[in-house]
Parts: C-alpha cells; structure tokens; sequence
C-alpha cells in the first residue's frame, strides 16, 4: 500500500505517522510547500518508509502525477483546497480522503460520485475528528436500535489545565475556530433541516472524566448528517463542549461585533474586525507546551424491543507525552488514516464518492480505533428501567 498525504502540519504528521505503523504499508510520501513543517515531519516519523517532498500541493498538475505512485491520496490541508485535490486524484484514478471542514465544498465533491465511480475510485471527504469519527460513532448508535428519534453528537478539544478567564487552548486554525462560533449551524427540528446560531442553545451537561461542562451549536459539525436522516429521524444537533462560562464570553464578543466581517477605517488603518480577532485568538490561545485533551459524549435515543432506549458514547483522548502528539492530532489523523487504509485494503470497495455516514462500515471503523488504543465505550440504556445493558 503506497500513501501520498497532502500537507506535513499537525494533522499530516498524525496521519502519516499511523500509516507508518503499518507493517503492509510500503510508503508514504508527505508533500507540503513548508520545508519547516516537513522537517517536523521527518523529526516525528524517523522512517525509511517515509518520503518528504516539498511541493505546492495547490498545483493540480504536480499533484496529480504525484498521486500515480500512490493507491490513495489524503488531504490534511485547508478545506478550501479538497475539491481541487479530490479532482486531480480522480484524474489520476486514485481514491482521495480528506479532513473537510467546509460543507458546501463537501457537496461539491460528493457531486464527483459518477465520475468516481467510472474511473472505479472513491471519494470520501470529511473523515477527520468532528465530522468524522464523531458521524461514524453516532451512526454506529443509530445502528443499535430499531427505531431512531434523536441524535445528539457532543464533543471537544480541550487543555488539561484550563487557564481563567477563557479556559481554552488553540489545537486548530483560529479562522477555523472562529468560523464554528460565529457561523449557522444546521440540525433537525421536526424531522426537518433547519439552520441555528453558532454558540446558541447552551446546555450544561456532566461529562465522564471532566464534569460539568457546557455545550452549544458549532457550525459544520454535522456536515451532511442532517440532511442524510431528514425526515427519519426527529431530533439532531451537533454541539461542541467547552468549560463552563466559555461561550458566555464569545457570544458577548460577537455581540459588539469583533467577529464581523465588515471594514472598519480605524485611524488611518482599514481591516475587519475578524481579522483582528484572529490574530488576537492566536496569541492567547496557542499554548504551546501545554496539554490537551479531546472528549467525545454522544447520545442516540429511539427504540429497541418495543423499549425507549438509548445508547450512550464516551471518549476522553489525552496528549501523548511518549510522541508529543496532542489529542487533536490523533483523533483527527488517526480517523484519516484508517479511512485511507480501509480504501487501500478494499474493506471500503465500492466507487464512488459519499458522505463518512453512508461510506463507511461504523463497526469496523470503530474496532479500529479500538486497536489503536482509543478508549471509546458504549452502553445501552432502557429508559424504563435503571439497569443498563452490557455492550
């Protein structure tokens, strides 16, 4: 199995790293315009196997001739880059995966399908952490009843030691970041797809391994999902956790407009006040030395047997010392790199392009990440009574 991964930062190197450990694996090129990044790469990997090239990875051509000497392409770039990628591994015949990150895009890829499926490759975007591992897990939940009402996908990157006032920790793009606050996101209402504010709704909730956290719209954490199961299934969100008095602070930031995207002529300066924001998130939230950690608290409620049920999925993924990576790298990489050796395996054979919820086996999925140490539990609960059921 030949690997070409499509950018050496943080997630990248995760991805790479996990292809690595494969022993089948024959190589895996990492391609990135950084010669910084790819020399943090080459640190973390130390690997005959592993291949560093610098490269424009926005340069259709070159990569599409790169991608020949592989059986499956990973983007671990900005989304803005996937459909142009996706597009040249099609051009090549190679099957391509990518982290996401933009709805929209993803649409625009998914409509690659019959080409994809001509050309006898698959497109599978949006195989990060959230969406991603956390669609695969809520479909694994949907899987386990007879009868799905509702959906509740929840989850989080965190720092181990939260800092006052804010009690976060940058472990992604702060415009990134700062689209998941401000931003619609989208959920089921009624069976229905309807849009929400980013940040609204707030739920206080008690996490495993954490306690009492709080939880709130992130635009694009459902992606697809919702408009998957409209009409079957009643009730669905996605919500990102935070220490408790978090989004208080950024909805009040919103609200005297340091999000917009409006320029404002300041003195003799003209900029958005978004761009300031960005840069201000960056030097307060990015912590480096600081340890991370990525929780996951899921719920899918419905029926089995005739019962109300429901089955509840936690996660709590913590900053690996042993590797420097953080859990954000893992539960974003590892997810990607899986998916890309499912497809080079054949285990995920059928051409074609699909969202994480239709393309992917979830029990297979899940028991890789298992293998790989991911602690992620499960447990069946009926409502009418107080014992749960071992899963």
């Amino acid at each position: 199995m030949r690997f070409l991964v499509l950018g050496s930062g943080m997630q990248g190197r995760a991805c790479a790293y996990d292809l690595l450990k494969n022993p089948s694996v024959e190589s895996v090129t990492l391609a990135d315009a950084s010669a910084q990044s790819l020399a943090a790469a080459e640190s973390l990997l130390k690997s005959p196997k592993a291949r560093f090239l610098k490269a424009d990875v926005s340069d259709a051509a070159k990569i599409k001739k790169l991608a020949t000497a592989a059986d499956v392409v990973v983007s671990c770039v900005p989304y803005f880059l996937n459909l142009k990628l996706a597009k040249a591994a099609l051009a090549a015949k190679r099957h391509f995966v990518d982290l996401g990150g933009n709805t929209d895009i993803v649409r625009q890829e998914l409509a690659l399908g019959p080409q994809a499926k001509k050309a006898g490759v698959t497109i599978l975007p949006d195989v990060g952490l959230g969406p991603g591992m956390t669609t695969t897990i809520a479909v694994h939940g949907m899987q386990q009843l007879d009868v799905v009402e509702e959906v509740y996908i929840r989850d989080g990157g965190l720092p181990q030691r939260p800092v006052p006032p804010m009690n976060y920790m940058l472990t992604f793009s702060e415009h990134g970041l700062i689209n998941e606050y401000v931003e619609d996101a989208t959920a089921l209402r009624g069976g229905k797809v309807v849009r929400v504010a980013g940040l609204s709704e707030i739920e206080s909730i008690d996490v495993p391994g954490l306690g009492r956290m709080e939880a709130a719209h992130a635009a694009g954490g459902l992606s697809t999902l919702a408009e998957t199961f409209a009409g079957k299934v009643k009730t669905m969100d996605c919500k990102l956790i935070r220490y408790p008095g978090h989004c208080a602070v950024i909805n009040a930031m919103s609200a005297m407009g340091f999000f917009s995207t409006e320029p404002r002529k300041i003195g003799k300066t003209t900029l958005a006040p978004r761009e300031l924001s960005a840069v201000l998130f960056r030097e307060h939230f990015l912590r480096p030395g600081d340890q991370d950690l990525v929780v996951i608290h899921s719920t899918v409620r419905g029926l089995k047997d005739g019962r109300r049920a429901e089955v509840v999925y936690d996660m709590l993924d913590r900053f690996d010392a042993k590797t420097g990576m953080t859990a954000m790298m893992r539960t974003t990489g590892f997810p990607a790199s899986i998916v890309a050796q499912m497809l080079a395996t054949g285990e995920i054979a059928k051409p074609g392009a699909y969202p994480v919820e239709t393309g992917i086996p979830a029990e297979l999925f899940l028991r890789h990440m298992k293998e790989r140490g991911f602690n992620i539990s499960w447990r069946l609960n009926f409502l009418d009574t107080p014992t749960p059921a071992a899963a």
